[in-house]
């Protein structure tokens, strides 16, 4: 097990987040606007030439501060019923949250504080697979405890050019 600094086992340290100067930060947002553009066009934005934009955003990819990524809609490609499942557990959360992060119809997972251990969600074809997935795969993991799902209607907004504050 690992120790923080304080020497409480099993609890790690948050990371330093890396400090990123404005160019930097610029680079980030063109690409949020559009994640196609040419490294030349940033470049122009920016102030770099293409192969500097190159080489920082190989860093920054490198590092894990990005991703650049198509994000698609599912309602387009046949998956017609997405949810949250808030998640209740009983014993290592963290196990749990593995064990639905092997699950291809989970796109996210995280750990929260309040009524459920973990939410996820999840994108399927249709109520039948919802149903299924629910009770042959999630409530089938070791340590679920209670399920709660919260089928999506309509999305109104979802966004990723948060930018970089």
């Amino acid at each position: 097990m690992s120790a923080d600094p304080k020497g409480k086992a099993g609890a790690r340290p948050t990371p330093k987040p890396m400090q990123l100067d404005d160019v930097s930060k610029a680079i980030i947002e063109q690409l949020q606007a559009d994640g196609r553009r040419s490294y030349a066009e940033i470049g122009k934005a920016v102030g770099l030439s293409e192969a500097a934009v190159r080489q920082r955003v190989q860093k920054l990819t490198d590092s894990g501060v990005m991703q650049v990524v198509a994000v698609t809609d599912p309602m387009q490609l046949g998956f017609y019923r997405q949810a949250m499942i808030g998640i209740r557990v009983a014993g290592d959360t963290t196990k749990v949250a593995e064990a639905l992060g092997r699950i291809s119809a989970v796109d996210y997972v995280v750990l929260t504080a309040g009524s459920f251990d973990m939410l996820a969600e999840v994108v399927c074809e249709n109520d039948d697979d919802l149903i299924n997935l629910l009770n042959k795969e999630i409530r089938a993991i070791e340590g679920v405890q209670s399920t709660e799902t919260f089928v999506y209607l309509k999305l109104i907004k979802q966004f990723y050019n948060w930018g970089t504050r």
